[in-house]
């Protein structure tokens, strides 16, 4: 037996996704195969159509592999029914999608709060201050009772990633964070994520930023299918 602090925390071991399309079948991971650890901050370039967003897709189980494993933890993921996944996924990882995902007939608190609720995790008394305080790291104290319109894109994204921080997981998955933000947000999103992996949280972000990219503890790309070292 390992140590369990040096045993990696995210598993994929020869990930195969293929999908049929009307041109024939199309490989979208082919034999990928990587180890996350606590506390890493993990960058997946590659160009568009090169399987970035169907790797986030797998390792947070929104969608179904053809081949392969992936664990988190000692969950294997690969093998959970629908309702275990919804589940699981809610109180597990922290999903940050590129289009946000916020419900716009509720306020800022109420979107950060959904995903402790439908865990059924939520605790007036403790729930409640810690949506709060997640609002208050990203710098949206002053906004928390107004719905997505009124504020902008880089807060909407804020806002994103407070509530994947609601159920406080082990890891965050981040399909181009940045992809819609000017340099400043940016890089403000980005600093926020490291302080969050300097508090053990493991980070496996999807980029088309190269520089962005270069900072992160740990650089992958995706070409044709296949996960490789970009350094």
């Amino acid at each position: 037996m390992g140590n369990a602090e040096n045993e990696p925390l995210v598993r994929l071991q020869k990930v195969v996704k293929r999908y049929r399309t009307g041109a024939g079948t199309l490989t979208a991971l082919n034999g990928v195969t990587a180890d996350f650890y606590r506390g890493e901050f993990v960058a997946v370039v590659g160009k568009s159509g090169a399987g970035k967003s169907t790797l986030v897709n797998m390792i947070t189980g929104v969608d179904t592999l053809t081949s392969g494993e992936i664990w988190v933890g000692e969950t294997p993921v690969h093998v959970l029914d629908e309702g275990r996944m919804a589940l699981w996924r809610g109180r597990t990882i922290g999903v940050i999608y590129q289009t946000f995902e916020l419900l716009p007939q509720l306020s800022l608190l109420d979107n950060v709060l959904l995903p402790v609720d439908f865990c059924g995790m939520y605790r007036a008394r403790e729930s409640v201050p810690r949506a709060l305080d997640l609002l208050a790291r990203v710098g949206l104290e002053d906004h928390v009772y107004k719905t997505p319109a009124r504020i902008s894109g880089g807060q909407r994204q804020r806002v994103a990633i407070a509530r994947a921080l609601a159920n406080d997981p082990d890891v965050i998955v981040a399909d181009e964070p940045t992809g819609s933000l000017d340099s400043a947000t940016a890089e403000g999103i980005f600093e926020l994520f490291q302080a969050l992996v300097a508090q053990g949280k493991t980070i496996v972000m999807v980029t088309h930023d190269h520089s962005l990219a270069a900072r992160t503890t740990l650089a992958l790309e995706l070409v044709d299918g296949v996960l490789r070292d970009s350094r």
